[in-house]
């Protein structure tokens, strides 16, 4: 990979391993709404005038039904849940709960038809699991089942977008599916964040947080993502998503002052261990796969549109 390649790299794994901590700060002084609003609103700010080519556009409204099925799962109910769920939730916890995606998205994908589980697939499953287990107890005994259950709906939403993506939504170009599925959810979130919005401005703390947020964690992400998807291709690109939960982790412990436990640890091993083993897959070679290659997680604020056209061998398949 080029030293481009590896700065975009360096970049994606962490724009999307600190939203975690972010959004943490950030809920301290706003509602859910405000928040989802300041995200979507400013990342569609950016994002709509890099996508103005109207033939680009075409296939966002031909496939507009599947497009709106993806900004559901993949940012309005996502990041509104992501959001409440951090009222009560470390961000560290966070962010490794999230990390359980790709294991659930191996699951939805067999459920829906896709390819079959061997055992070594069907072993990363209940690794994983085991790894989500550890990590929610703490969590489930200390009277936080309800913010639990958020994150686990969020990592499912992160799971289920990616499939319509690939089964849905291959030929529509990322950019502007992306401006579209951001604009969407602002108009959403416009009134229940005027609704409640707050009656004094936040400190500035919260307010660095949502600039944050929005700039960077969202527009420049999006970004710096269709550039490394162009410099390395999809396959490879994919792979920050399995260092996004141990930022998320580091983040938290230094940032914030949360506690590193050995709950943390042993669930975010057992979860990344499970996520490799259970998104291989076979080649028609005979040879396996990266395992980036056919995760499905996001991170991240964990978003992963649907990928520009890429050759065949690099592109998701069912």
């Amino acid at each position: 990979m080029s030293v481009r390649g590896w700065v975009l790299f360096g970049a994606m794994s962490i724009i999307w391993g600190i939203p975690y901590l972010l959004i943490k700060v950030a809920v301290e002084g706003v509602s859910v709404p405000v928040l989802v609003l300041a995200r979507t609103a400013v990342g569609a700010l950016v994002l709509l005038p890099l996508a103005m080519s109207r033939a680009a556009w075409t296939p966002v409204l031909r496939h507009w039904k599947p497009v709106l099925v993806f900004a559901f799962f993949e940012i309005i109910a996502a990041w509104a849940l992501l959001t409440d769920a951090e009222r009560h939730l470390t961000s560290s916890m966070t962010g490794l709960l999230i990390a359980a995606a790709p294991i659930i998205a191996a699951v939805l994908d067999r459920l829906t038809g896709g390819e079959r589980l061997d055992p070594k697939r069907i072993a990363g499953l209940f690794v994983g699991l085991s790894g989500v287990a550890v990590l929610a107890g703490p969590g489930l005994a200390g009277g936080h089942a309800w913010p639990v259950l958020e994150v686990l709906l969020v990592a499912t939403c992160y799971a289920i977008a990616p499939l319509v993506a690939a089964r849905y939504l291959g030929d529509v170009p990322s950019l502007p599916m992306t401006a579209a599925c951001l604009t969407v959810a602002a108009l959403i979130y416009t009134t229940p964040a005027v609704l409640t919005w707050p009656e004094a401005m936040p400190s500035t703390r919260v307010l660095v947080a949502l600039a944050a947020l929005a700039v960077i964690c969202t527009a420049l992400a999006f970004i710096v993502f269709f550039a490394l998807i162009r410099e390395v291709g999809a396959a490879r690109a994919l792979v920050f998503t399995y260092v996004n939960p141990a930022v998320a982790l580091a983040a938290g412990v230094i940032v914030l002052g949360e506690p590193l436990t050995a709950y943390n640890i042993g669930g975010l091993v057992l979860i990344l261990a499970g996520s490799v083993l259970a998104t291989r897959r076979a080649s028609q070679t005979g040879r396996e796969r990266e395992p980036a290659a056919e995760s499905q997680a996001d991170s991240r604020s964990q978003f992963i549109p649907a990928n520009p056209p890429e050759p065949p061998a690099t592109r998701r398949t069912r």
